[in-house]
């Protein structure tokens, strides 16, 4: 229950903001609107009709949202008699994200594919809360819009902190009232595995749980004694893609690898270059142990992204790369013998063995590989999408090389920096990252040609929790 109120006094304060002006207060603001005379009167005596059953869903959908909001369902009709206002939603056989949204005086009408109406689905629910300040009246408009950007994604880590189901399903309808259709699920790190896998119970068992965690900033080197953990069970996970799929967002696992796996050591150290490894971390750092590059961890890694992919039904899948200590590699005589046997002059390439092997099992499974932008070093896998955190340089790079980037720098896309003051905030990592400068961002930079534009697929905000302790502060 506390967690259904915050959240709905969270979108209440978001669209308390936006009151002011209905049709110039919309995010994102369309790609076409004008405003028309007269308006339109919503109230819980409103209609909707709806038939086919992308409709029906959408309008499932709105409905589900504006209880949340304005504190009432509209009934869904197959049929209106002349004297009824209604809200129409017509469903198109198109499969883009683009929809028109009519708003007359008698009627409101949505037409869209299936991701047009959920997409509009989202500006009708803005304007439905807006009008609480104005008396239930939307004004008379016409909007046209579609998304500049194929992909537009939010990340969550839920390593550092177990977030619950429930609340990554309120997230998700965060993301879609902002029309997001991307929503990377950072599963696995250093401070906790959170995915079931059958073949190896151990992952969840010993991996999904810590004896405690670091408490306070990361330079006092402090830690609480507290067991602290979970996971998500597989049928916990369909049950996520599935809520997500229904708001047309695809989910994106990321499966940490060869770095950042200190959770998956400590439940099977043998795939790690000593053969054992202590625990599963309790600091929020990098830590040496990473996955041993020989047969049996790719053997291991396969069978772990068989299960991931029987669960998500994405193009993609994550598989990090990012912030690998090479200590352990340099000294390991197993990885020694891989450098040997494959021609590799250093670590660098051999962590691109690593990676360009792992895409190419997920190529095989007709998947495609997206890690950070630490890919690139050693020599970037044929395939692979590169989402560039480390500023925009990684992405520039990739598309310069033919490949498709995603936009994601920490100067304009961390939300887990500061957003204001330090004083008057809670801890955080770092950073600083207000709303308009966020707000203000664009993927693709200048420098670019008109085709190596082209390969930027979108840009996407990362949310890591290591100093959001609870679900109100994420």
């Amino acid at each position: 229950m506390k967690i259904k109120i915050r959240y709905t006094i969270f979108l209440m304060l978001i669209f308390s903001s936006l009151a002011f002006s209905q049709e110039s207060s919309l995010i994102p603001f369309p790609n076409k609107i004008s405003q028309k005379g007269g308006v339109f009167l919503i109230s819980a005596e409103t209609k909707i009709l709806a038939n086919a059953p992308a409709a029906i869903q959408a309008a499932e959908l709105f409905n589900s949202w504006l209880n949340q909001t304005n504190g009432y369902t509209l009934p869904i009709v197959a049929s209106v008699v002349r004297k009824d206002r209604y809200i129409a939603f017509s469903a198109l056989t198109d499969t883009s994200e683009k929809y028109l949204l009519k708003v007359r005086r008698k009627y409101v009408l949505l037409e869209g594919g299936p991701a047009g109406l959920i997409r509009g689905t989202s500006t009708l629910l803005q304007l439905a809360f807006q009008s609480l300040e104005n008396k239930g009246q939307i004004s008379c408009l016409k909007i046209y819009d579609q998304p500049k950007f194929g992909y537009r994604g939010v990340h969550l880590d839920v390593s550092r902190h177990f977030l619950s189901k429930e609340f990554v399903k309120k997230y998700i309808d965060l993301l879609a009232i902002y029309k997001m259709n991307t929503f990377h699920w950072h599963l696995t790190d250093d401070q906790g595995w959170r995915i079931q896998i059958n073949k190896y119970p151990r992952l969840t068992d010993v991996g999904a749980w810590r004896s405690g965690s670091m408490s306070g900033p990361y330079r006092n080197q402090k830690f609480d004694s507290i067991p602290y953990g979970g996971f998500y069970t597989q049928s916990d996970i369909r049950e996520v893609v599935n809520y997500a799929s229904q708001r047309q967002i695809t989910v994106i696992p990321e499966i940490e690898m060869p770095g950042h796996s200190l959770a998956a050591l400590a439940a099977y150290p043998e795939y790690s270059c000593l053969g054992y490894v202590k625990e599963v971390g309790r600091g929020w750092g990098g830590y040496e142990d990473v996955f041993c590059v020989k047969d049996s961890t790719f053997t291991f890694l396969e069978d772990v992204l068989t299960e991931v992919m029987e669960l998500f039904p994405s193009k993609y899948i994550h598989i990090g790369g990012d912030e690998c200590p090479k200590e352990r590699w340099s000294k390991c005589p197993n990885c020694a013998n891989t450098r040997f046997e494959n021609n590799l002059r250093n670590d660098e390439e051999l962590q691109s063995y690593f990676i360009q092997r792992i895409e190419k099992f997920l190529n095989s499974k007709g998947r495609q590989l997206i890690g950070w932008d630490e890919i690139l070093e050693g020599g970037l896998a044929p395939n692979a999408t590169v989402m560039s955190w480390r500023g925009i340089e990684g992405g520039k790079a990739a598309v310069r090389s033919g490949h498709q980037a995603i936009m994601s720098p920490g100067t304009h896309c961390y939300f887990d920096h500061y957003q204001g003051e330090r004083a008057t905030e809670p801890l955080a990592i770092g950073g600083y990252t207000p709303l308009e400068k966020v707000y203000a961002y664009r993927p693709i930079p200048d420098s670019l040609t008109k085709s190596e534009q082209k390969l930027i697929l979108g840009a996407q905000a990362n949310l890591w929790t290591e100093y959001m302790y609870d679900e109100k502060q994420v």
